[in-house]
């Protein structure tokens, strides 16, 4: 029987750090979807080629896509990072979890206020050179964000899943918010 953890949270809340962390220290392996999309531009392949102008725009790459690459991603224990994003996302995962016989210990809500986030991602733009993160396509991003993966929070909160975390404060403070929510 597999374990899972859901990272969620706005782009910039510090979710791809703590995942790794968390995924280093007890040995899950991280799925980042973005992460994973971005390989594939980098790399030129079809995918990549077919999902660059959607994630430059800032807008999510459609489900059936990000389905596939999570079903041949899927490891005994993982982290998931950026996915779900959506309802319907979630709802597959779900079903996708209960196939494979995997129980989801926690989904981590990163909270970090909008003002924080502009400053992180344009400062990260800015380091490692990242086309997706301008002004305009972040303030795109959380507005995406806010309108379709907001209701993961009451979906997973409902489920009695959600974990909320404080974003803010040093890298080892949040990890240690993190682990202690998720009771490890």
């Amino acid at each position: 029987m597999g374990e899972a953890v859901i990272f969620l949270g706005p782009p910039g809340a510090g979710k791809g750090t703590q995942a790794a962390r968390l995924a280093e220290e007890f040995s899950f392996k991280k799925l980042s979807t973005g992460d994973i999309l971005r390989d594939h531009v980098g790399r030129g392949t079809a995918l990549g080629q077919q999902v660059k102008p959607i994630m430059d725009r800032g807008d999510l790459v459609p489900d059936g896509l990000i389905l596939a690459l999570i079903r041949e991603e899927l490891s005994d224990r993982v982290i998931f990072d950026g996915f779900p994003r959506t309802l319907p996302q979630a709802e597959a995962l779900d079903r996708l979890l209960e196939e494979t016989g995997t129980r989801l210990l926690g989904v981590v809500l990163v909270e970090v206020s909008e003002e924080e986030l502009l400053r992180r991602m344009l400062r990260r733009a800015e380091l490692e050179g990242r086309s997706d993160d301008n002004e305009e396509t972040i303030r795109r991003r959380l507005q995406v964000y806010r309108e379709k993966t907001e209701p993961l929070v009451q979906y997973y909160e409902k489920a009695g899943a959600l974990r909320r975390v404080d974003g803010l404060g040093t890298p080892d403070e949040v990890y240690a918010r993190i682990r202690a929510a998720l009771g490890i």
